[in-house]
């Protein structure tokens, strides 16, 4: 399976059945795959909040509706815009492919009329003004970073491991614009709640689980931030709220097409 450790950067629930038990000592490689091996929802829909938060405080709030399908170990997403009105009916397409194969993105603009393909040399630019990138939109392959055991931390009155990534060729830092990151990820239930993403020329990002839930015996990230800050100043960032949160339900397979993208909502 594809990792689990950007689960959270999707725009859908983050869903994961937690594990039975935890080991005392663990290596770094072991703890990536425990993240990794970890189940999620077969299915889920949810609406999201989006609030765009500039340096100056200025806020800007985005509304969208997600649903995710799984197809073996391959995930489908489809995103719709809702509100406001300047960018509703603006939708995204992603086939997120277990293994080499290239993952598939396509963004629909109303104003055109079509889809357009995501290239990946784009994957590193930002999801339609936020903190997330393209690449931010699709689980990564864990064979692509090596992993260093850091040191423990409590965040939010939890145990954590620290794990530095490190992308293993230029190829992947390209892709996902990061040089290395920083994961935090709870001992008791291998959900990474925190991470620090380098960048070039000073930049950062740093994501934060703000609310984890379980929901249907499922956990679920209910609200998200992505900071962006180069040196020690703020540039922007993005939250993300979920609500009405359904995993596991029935969703025609069919609403996952191009087709199904221009047609618009």
């Amino acid at each position: 399976m594809k990792n689990q450790l950007v689960k959270w950067l999707m725009l859908t629930a983050f869903a994961v059945v937690a594990p039975v038990a935890t080991a005392a000592s663990l290596t770094a490689q072991e703890i990536v795959a425990q993240v990794d091996a970890l189940e999620q929802a077969n299915s889920s829909e949810s609406t999201m909040q989006m609030i765009l938060v500039d340096k100056k405080g200025n806020q800007r709030s985005r509304t969208m509706s997600s649903q995710t399908k799984m197809y073996g170990d391959d995930e489908y997403k489809l995103l719709f815009f809702t509100a406001p009105a300047n960018i509703k009916g603006t939708g995204f397409l992603t086939y997120d492919y277990v293994g080499e194969k290239e993952d598939d993105q396509w963004l629909y603009l109303p104003a055109l009329g079509k889809a357009k393909r995501i290239a990946a040399a784009d994957k590193s630019g930002s999801f339609m003004g936020s903190d997330f990138t393209y690449a931010d939109m699709t689980q990564r392959n864990i064979e692509d970073y090596s992993y260093k055991l850091l040191q423990e931390k409590t965040v939010a009155g939890s145990d954590t491991w620290v794990i530095e990534s490190t992308p293993k060729s230029q190829q992947v830092i390209d892709a996902t614009g990061y040089l290395k990151s920083y994961m935090f990820v709870r001992q008791d239930n291998f959900v990474v709640v925190q991470a620090i993403h380098m960048m070039p020329d000073n930049y950062r990002k740093y994501m934060s689980v703000k609310k984890l839930a379980m929901i249907g015996g499922i956990w679920v990230a209910t609200e998200i931030e992505m900071k962006t800050t180069q040196g020690k100043i703020a540039q922007h960032s993005t939250v993300l709220k979920l609500s009405n949160i359904t995993n596991n339900q029935p969703i025609d397979e069919q609403i996952f097409s191009l087709r199904e993208l221009v047609k618009g909502r």
